[in-house]
């Protein structure tokens, strides 16, 4: 009988949403199998409807192993790397964070699924209007959206627990370091030819460590930081 039940719940979840099983398939194929461990983290991208925020022509490709181009030469991050950079930045509910490169609004919906306050900033208007549509569409009310240029930050709602970036400056901005609240975290790939994740948290006022993660490959950080 017990068996019998949780299959009928099985049904009727799969019935009222029909990507769910894409979903666990790819949190379990991608996240976990690749070391993953963040139980918030897991579960926001086992809730988190990624097939609504990519273009109806790689919807059908929304829950593979693979970034997807989004428009205007900007692309989404494959699952892993998003779960990665998540657990990196150690997010909890009621966390304050900034994320530069709001793309797809994907990496905002899953922070914002985790319960974190989310502040996220686009460069590309059009690609930072559809994000902001998508994301209050789908309800995550916890997501302020700005169109600008992401290099000096959001210096006005700082200090931040955790600072995510999602494309790649030659250099880690300063201004990014020192909206870190104390034990924040800002994880950022960094790099032009040859790319490196890295994790820089604030130890004090005046002091910061860096750790390099890995080799990676993201869009240029436009802008300012090309300037620099």
């Amino acid at each position: 009988m017990i068996l019998f039940t949780g299959v009928l719940v099985a049904t009727a979840v799969a019935a009222a949403d029909p990507t769910q099983a894409a979903r666990d398939r790819m949190v379990d194929e991608q996240l976990v199998s690749r070391g993953i461990k963040d139980k918030a983290v897991l579960g926001a991208m086992r809730r988190v409807p990624r097939h609504e925020l990519v273009p109806p022509e790689v919807r059908a490709l929304a829950y593979s192993d693979q970034p997807l181009p989004i428009g205007f030469d900007q692309t989404i991050s494959q699952p892993a790397i998003v779960a990665r950079m998540t657990e990196l930045a150690a997010v909890r509910k009621g966390s304050r964070v900034l994320e530069i490169g709001t793309g797809s609004g994907y990496q905002a919906a899953v922070l914002a699924a985790m319960g974190a306050d989310v502040y996220t900033i686009e460069i590309v208007e059009p690609l930072g209007k559809r994000a902001a549509r998508d994301l209050a569409r789908l309800g995550y009310g916890n997501v302020k959206t700005r169109i600008g240029d992401g290099y000096q930050g959001w210096p006005e709602a700082a200090p931040f627990d955790a600072v995510i970036v999602t494309a790649a400056p030659p250099r880690v901005p300063e201004p990014l370091k020192r909206q870190l609240k104390p034990g924040g975290r800002l994880v950022i790939p960094v790099g032009e030819a040859s790319q490196e994740l890295v994790v820089v948290r604030r130890l004090g006022a005046q002091q910061f460590k860096e750790e390099r993660i890995t080799g990676v490959r993201f869009v240029p950080m436009t802008g300012e930081a090309q300037r620099r």
